[in-house]
């Protein structure tokens, strides 16, 4: 057995099998793809662990876990853990799967965890604010044709551009 990663998907085939993908979620489902929804639901229910009267007197956190309720038992706990595990499953079998950290080559890699860090926290941020992630407001958004999931789109690949213009002297 070789050794070598398998070659990269085509992206228009992974694009249309990420559109069959979301379509049979929705028919299935009848909800689309998501992921932000799950870290919400897990702050919902390690705040009611650590402080219940607190989290149930919280107007955003209270009615995730009022009447007992386990915000962990939605649909979205269990797509993320499918994803992760299907991720996991594809990376091994296309030999593809190391723990590493990338990211910019000029600075020391706990620079490059501290920015992985921080925008995983604006990027979770904006998430919340805008009541979807990428996948959640950008694709089912748009597959649904909500205005609001083309202007999340549409803001994201200009914060994308005009972030990676302010970066790139530290990849070269």
């Amino acid at each position: 057995m070789s050794e070598q990663p398998k070659p990269l998907w085509r992206p228009h085939s992974a694009g249309l099998l990420l559109g069959l993908g979301l379509l049979l979620t929705f028919l299935l489902t009848g909800h689309g793809l998501g992921g932000s929804g799950f870290t919400t639901a897990l702050a919902a229910k390690s705040a009611a662990l650590v402080a219940p009267a607190a989290t149930q007197a919280n107007n955003y956190l209270g009615p995730m876990v009022e009447d007992g309720n386990n915000p962990l038992n939605s649909w979205i706990s269990w797509q993320v853990l499918g994803v992760a595990i299907g991720a996991l499953i594809g990376a091994v079998s296309a030999r593809r799967f190391k723990l590493t950290v990338d990211g910019p080559t000029r600075i020391s890699q706990a620079g490059r965890l501290t920015l992985a860090l921080l925008g995983g926290m604006v990027a979770g941020l904006g998430a919340r604010i805008s009541l979807g992630c990428t996948s959640g407001l950008g694709l089912s958004g748009a597959a649904t044709l909500a205005t609001a999931g083309f202007l999340f789109l549409i803001g994201f690949f200009v914060a994308g551009a005009f972030f990676g213009l302010i970066t790139r002297r530290l990849w070269k």
